[in-house]
């Protein structure tokens, strides 16, 4: 059988590959995520369900759903130009990816499907971090946390409870992480952005609010804190908080391993352990 070994969360600032190619491996950035990385091979999954907000690359307002899940072989990316990104060819546990929608459906979630599908930096700046060989594969559980309406934070929590139950349930003897990929706080080319940048953190003191209560494992603290009316005045992207919470569902109440926030830039990276 199989069983969920821990969860990671990381921001996925498209500037961040670039960054650290400029910088080099001592800098901030690379240094977070460098112990984010040894976290996540000290769980030794054999794969990784990444909660993740698509930013209108492989979906659109045409075609929009709340909750999807990627099922294929492979994927690829980025579909978006990100700078200094390379290309990437991703395998995807697309058993496993089926699987957790089936159990979804089965469960009152109706989960999209996306068959024929690229990602952009929203996965594979983690992957290009955490995992830049590309060994593991990863099941994409999109959350539409970009354009209102947005899916509640319970609902968010209860979908990770899902894939939780559904992990617990394959038959796969495999080790399965979770990851949630983004900011906790941000705006991007809108009116909240901090003073004259092009996108940035509205609201550092909810992101360290937010930060206190993922170091502290106060979950339905902050579950009852996140409504759609203080993640929405937090930023126009501030919906990508919805995917860490869907990361808290399936890991449980508990404290993490690991955690640095980052305040000011709506940043945390923070790993749990299961196992």
């Amino acid at each position: 059988m199989a069983e969920l070994v821990g969860g990671v969360g990381v921001p996925h600032d498209p500037g961040f590959p670039e960054l650290v190619a400029r910088e080099g491996p001592r800098s901030d950035v690379a240094t977070r995520f460098g112990e984010i990385a040894a976290e996540l091979e000290a769980m030794r999954p054999d794969a990784l369900v990444v909660f993740t907000a698509d930013h209108m690359n492989t979906f659109f307002l045409d075609n929009l759903p709340l909750f999807s899940v990627g099922v294929a072989d492979r994927t690829t990316g980025p579909n978006d130009g990100t700078p200094a990104l390379p290309r990437y060819d991703v395998p995807v546990a697309e058993g496993l990816a089926a699987h957790v929608r089936e159990r979804g459906i089965a469960a009152g979630f109706d989960l999209a499907l996306t068959q024929e599908f690229a990602v952009d930096h929203s996965v594979l700046v983690p992957l290009h971090f955490l995992t830049p060989a590309m060994r593991i594969p990863i099941v994409p559980l999109f959350i539409a946390g970009i354009a209102p309406p947005l899916p509640t934070a319970r609902r968010c929590f209860a979908l990770g409870e899902l894939v939780r139950d559904a992990v617990a349930s394959w038959r796969e003897p495999a080790r399965v992480a979770v990851l949630a990929s983004g900011s906790l706080c941000l705006d991007v080319g809108g009116s909240k952005a901090p003073g004259t940048k092009l996108s940035g953190c509205p609201d550092p003191a909810w992101a360290a609010q937010i930060a206190r209560r993922l170091e502290r494992g106060e979950t339905r603290e902050l579950l009852a804190e996140a409504t759609d009316e203080r993640i929405r005045a937090s930023g126009n992207v501030s919906g990508e908080l919805l995917n860490w919470i869907a990361l808290l569902g399936a890991i449980g109440e508990r404290k993490p391993s690991l955690a640095t926030a980052v305040p000011a830039e709506g940043q945390a990276f923070v790993a749990w352990r299961a196992r």
